[in-house]
Order: C-alpha cells, then structure tokens, then sequence
C-alpha cells in the first residue's frame, strides 16, 4: 500500500524513540482522551486489566478518524500488582512509595497495541510481561531516584526499564519492547501485512 502514513497516537518518547529506532517514518498525533473516565466506567463494569489497557490504546487511537492510507497506531499499558492497577505516580515521593512496595515482588505490565485502519476493524495485540523486583537497600534507592529525576514520572512502574532501571531487577519473563510499552514486533507483523511498511 504505497503512501500509506503512519501515526502514532501518543506522546510517549520512549515509544516516539522504539519506532524511530525501527526506522519508520511516522507522525505524531494526539487527541485529549479523558483516561479516568474510560478507567472508571471499565473498572466499573469490572473489565479486566487487558480488556481496560484495549480500551485505552483504542481510545487514543479512534480520536482522530484516520484518512485515507493511513493507520494509526495507539497504545496503552498497565502496571498490576496483587491485584490492584497502578497509573504514573504524581510525584518522586509517590514514585519512592511505588518502588519500595515493589521491592521484592513480582508485578505484571499489561498492554495493548492497536491500529486503526479506514474501513476495516482494529487489529488489537495484548501482552503481559512478568517482572520481578529485587531486594535493593534504601541508600541506592536514594541514589537511583536522585540521578533518574522525574523522568521517571513518565513510567507506570516509576522506573525506565531501558536505562538504569533495569538494576531493579532481578529476573523478567516477557518482551522487552512490551515491557517498554510497545510490543514492536507483532505490530511491524501487522504493518508488513498490511503493505503499510516494507516486507
């Protein structure tokens, strides 16, 4: 599918960084989706976390109706631990309260990839990557929160798995791209599939 655009509907750098990194050309888009509202009214109804993460990455994507040749790709992931969902924490102090409770856990990263496409239903990839915090002492929390800053706002799990954040971590059983919030290669699947990249 010659002309074929991509757009990627999200501000998300280290998704903007994932796609780049693939060598794929593509615009960013981003609509004003109310996400506590779509949170309250699925946990509402009892979805569950990768029913709520498809919601979410739809959402985003459906924004903007896509125009001809053109797909959008929307994304969304969910940290749970114990049952319980967790969004971005608000604040370092949150951020600090976050990491200390995930210390010597496991925790799971729920997401959803979709692409919407003129005429044609979105296609939807699900993941769950398993990940298991190890026991690090305070003093290098400390140290971990004062060289990362609020950069680490950025993430649902208050740590950036890519860089330094991976020193958290004891072992993780999933795909590293969907850990980092965009599972690349079955989308790139799909695209190739679609004639929207080159196969």
């Amino acid at each position: 599918m010659s002309g074929s655009q991509l757009v990627l509907a999200s501000s998300s750098f280290i998704r903007k960084q994932i796609l780049t990194g693939a060598g794929l050309k593509f615009e960013v888009r981003v609509g004003d989706v109310d996400e506590d509202e779509i949170k309250q009214s699925a946990l509402a109804k009892n979805k569950t976390p990768a029913e709520l993460a498809t919601l979410l990455a739809l959402a985003k994507a459906q924004y903007t109706p896509p125009r001809q040749s053109e797909f959008i790709i929307g994304a969304d992931q969910l940290l749970e631990m114990d049952g319980g969902l967790y969004d971005k924490p608000k604040s370092m102090a949150e951020a600090k309260t976050r990491l200390l409770k995930m210390r010597g856990r496991e925790h799971r990263l729920v997401g959803a990839v979709v692409v919407v496409e003129d005429g044609q239903a979105p296609w939807v990839h699900v993941s769950t990557t398993r990940l298991f915090m190890r026991t690090f002492s305070e003093a290098f929390l400390d140290t971990y929160l004062q060289s990362e800053g609020e950069d680490l706002l950025k993430s649902v799990g208050a740590y950036m798995f890519e860089a330094r954040g991976a020193q958290l971590f004891d072992w993780v059983k999933g795909d590293f791209y969907a850990i980092l919030g965009l599972p690349l290669l079955p989308l790139l699947g799909h695209l190739r599939e679609r004639g929207a990249v080159p196969s």
